[in-house]
């Protein structure tokens, strides 16, 4: 059992930026998979973005050029920069791994095996 935890979400104006980061409780990320998605009422949960260690990445079309995914081993970390927020990118943030070792970036829900609890992000206009 992997046990992910979220954090760094908040509220921010139009235009701002936060970070996200995704922590697992004794586990090394560097050996899964990882996926940001996020999740807006009345709509499927998406993929923000994906990353196969060490830096094969992948985005959801909405935040390509704003967002960057990025693994720091020594901290056991996957980073979410968001910069330039827009209100559509109000939502649930989760952050998920898979145990499936690959080169290339993981990009459907069904990929993921595990999944954290998710951080509220809100962006206001």
């Amino acid at each position: 059992q992997v046990y992910l935890v979220e954090s760094g979400g908040g509220t921010a104006q139009t235009g701002a930026s936060l970070n996200l980061a995704c922590r697992a409780n004794g586990r090394t990320l560097s050996r899964y998979a990882i996926g940001w998605f996020r999740q807006t009422p009345g709509k499927d949960r998406e993929l923000v973005a994906a990353l196969a260690w060490p830096d094969a990445t992948a985005y959801g079309d909405s935040v390509k050029d704003r967002f960057s995914i990025s693994g720091e081993s020594a901290r056991n970390t996957v980073w979410l920069q968001m910069r330039s927020l827009k209100p559509e990118d109000t939502g649930v943030y989760y952050c998920a791994v898979s145990e499936t070792w690959t080169a290339r970036p993981l990009v459907e829900r069904s990929d993921y095996e595990y999944w954290g609890q998710g951080t509220q992000v809100t962006v206001s206009s």
